[in-house]
């Protein structure tokens, strides 16, 4: 508990507001019926909110071997940031924007003491503002309806500390236990009203789905600030007046008849001009259009019937990527047929990612420095929409994750066999010989035969100079390593790959796999040149080569 806003109290916060969410999110999806009734509004907040906590966890771990902790300004920036390219969803997208405007009010130096209580009120402001101007159509009786009661109820709590002429024991100038107690009260009373503000919410019985996500967010601020757990009201109740069976044109799907087929997201680096033009053409092309971001960073999310229209329109824009494409028909209201086994794999890259969809795998891309939640993972998992998944996270460093992945789709109904790849090409050979027709055990002792007897390598630039395994690397330098250990060092990329192959096939092998990132130069010519090579001192052994898109580092390698 902290009576300020420091970094240790964006932490707990974060962390609560993901308990939070986690207990809540089946409640919250059940109740989702605006703007599209596709009962995920919950699991939509609790991935971006698991984003965010990530983001404030690697600050705190980028400091654990000092003596102090980050400071607020670097914690509440990567709370934003870890929601903004983590947002989901219509209600996750505008929550990344009010954690946003958050951090825009209490990111800057303190003035004074330090406090950063005085600026709580003016930085539920800034959010509720910000978050309303993304919205292409702003409708009461929403999230942003609940935003901006939060934000009334905190600088009326403020307007009334100020009157009363005094100051905390602690010198705190603003009374911050009376402000998020405050914001939350008045945020619960705006949720309490929503149904009588948005027809669809009245004849459904219930309150605005993402409301009560923002709700269960502040609720964890007041718990993180004064150690106080708030009353939680219920998900979704039939109020009294309402009768009891819903009125013709009403019901969960009614908001979805005649609407959009798809919703899009994805993240995209643009200017702010190439953006508002963006949002001209992409309210044109369908609704529930929300653009959220600045500084060339934003994430976009829009409901059309034209879905490659909308990710062309990011195309011009700028760059688009982390790019999501739902069909509406494909939801908790109208599921695809179950299938017996799927595969799940994670991969670095786009390129891979299209190598293992035309394999039927399910995907989920890890893009550099930016590893998938365990959440992520679980709404794969989901997506599949199959009674038994195999689930490779072709990542040693995402052991952990994929564990804790697998373990709440058990507990769903789902059979999970987490094979422990440990690399991309690892994966892929795993998938090469999965054969849905067989059994489930003998299916998944393949794959992990067939990824075992894989070994591989990776081709890095070193960033800095530094020890290694193989000696000294100067910054620039082109590092080798082999099952995650450097085991060359040399100055051209060619080179070094040459002899990463002598020693990973010097204990035999029958294929090469090489995966090109897009960031090689000549990279037409580098595969040439190792397949030559492979083809010249084994006779016996193959190459395939793969193009892998953007990722971590220029060049894998795979050895079967």
């Amino acid at each position: 508990m902290s009576q300020t806003l420091d970094a240790a109290a964006v932490r707990s916060w974060c962390s609560l507001a993901l308990d939070a969410l986690g207990r809540e999110r089946e409640e919250i999806d059940a109740i989702n019926v605006y703007p599209v009734a596709d009962g995920d509004t919950g699991t939509n907040l609790y991935l971006t909110v698991e984003s965010a906590a990530q983001a404030v966890e690697a600050v705190f771990a980028a400091h654990a071997t000092g003596t102090t902790e980050p400071a607020p300004a670097d914690a509440v920036r990567a709370m934003a940031h870890g929601a903004l390219i983590g947002a989901r969803g219509n209600s996750g997208t505008i929550l990344a924007q009010l954690l946003r405007g958050m951090a825009q009010v209490l990111a800057p130096p303190a003035p004074g003491d330090g406090d950063h209580a005085a600026r709580l009120a003016p930085a539920l402001r800034r959010a509720a503002e910000l978050a309303r101007a993304a919205v292409a159509h702003p409708v009461e009786g929403t999230i942003l309806t609940v935003a901006s009661a939060a934000a009334d109820a905190a600088e009326a709590a403020g307007a009334d500390g100020r009157k009363a002429g005094g100051t905390r024991t602690d010198g705190t100038r603003t009374d911050v236990a009376a402000t998020v107690r405050a914001a939350y009260a008045g945020a619960r009373a705006a949720l309490d009203a929503t149904p009588d503000q948005l027809a669809v919410l009245g004849r459904a019985g219930v309150v605005d789905a993402g409301g009560r996500g923002l709700l269960a967010v502040l609720g964890a601020l007041v718990r993180a600030l004064t150690g106080e757990v708030p009353a939680v009201p219920p998900a979704g109740h039939r109020r009294p007046e309402e009768p009891a069976a819903p009125g013709p044109g009403s019901g969960p799907g009614a908001e979805r008849d005649g609407g959009p087929a798809f919703e899009v997201i994805y993240l995209l680096e643009a200017g702010d001009a190439a953006v508002t033009r963006l949002r001209e053409r992409l309210d044109a092309l369908g609704d529930s259009l929300v653009v959220v971001g600045g500084d060339g960073l934003w994430n976009v999310h829009v409901h059309v019937d034209d879905a490659g229209a909308a990710v062309e329109a990011g195309v011009e824009a700028g760059r688009p990527y982390r790019i999501r494409i739902t069909h509406f028909g494909a939801t908790a209201e109208h599921p695809p047929e179950q299938v017996q086994r799927a595969v799940v794999a994670v991969v670095p890259g786009e390129g891979l990612a299209g190598l293992c969809a035309e394999a039927g795998a399910t995907t989920v891309l890890a893009r550099p420095g930016e590893p998938p939640a365990s959440g992520e993972l679980v709404e794969a998992i989901r997506r599949a929409h199959a009674r038994e998944v195999v689930l490779l996270p072709n990542d040693a460093a995402l052991r952990h994750t994929a564990a804790a992945a697998a373990e709440q789709a058990r507990t769903e109904g789902v059979r999970v066999a987490l094979i422990p790849t440990r690399a991309a090409v690892q994966g892929i050979a795993a998938l090469a010989v999965h054969q849905p027709d067989r059994r489930f055990d003998e299916d998944v002792v393949a794959m992990t035969t067939a990824a075992g007897a894989t070994r591989y390598a990776e081709l890095a630039v070193a960033e800095r100079q530094s020890w290694t395994m193989a000696g000294i690397c100067q910054a620039g330098d082109v590092l080798g390593l082999i099952e995650g250990d450097v085991a060359v060092i040399g100055a051209d990329l060619a080179a070094t790959a040459e002899a990463v192959l002598t020693r990973m096939l010097a204990a035999g092998g029958e294929l090469v796999t090489l995966v090109l990132g897009e960031d090689v130069p000549d990279g037409d010519a580098l595969a040439d040149r190792l397949e030559r090579y492979v083809r010249e001192g084994h006779l016996a052994v193959d190459t395939v080569v793969y193009r892998g898109g953007r990722q971590s580092v220029p060049l894998l390698v795979g050895v079967e």
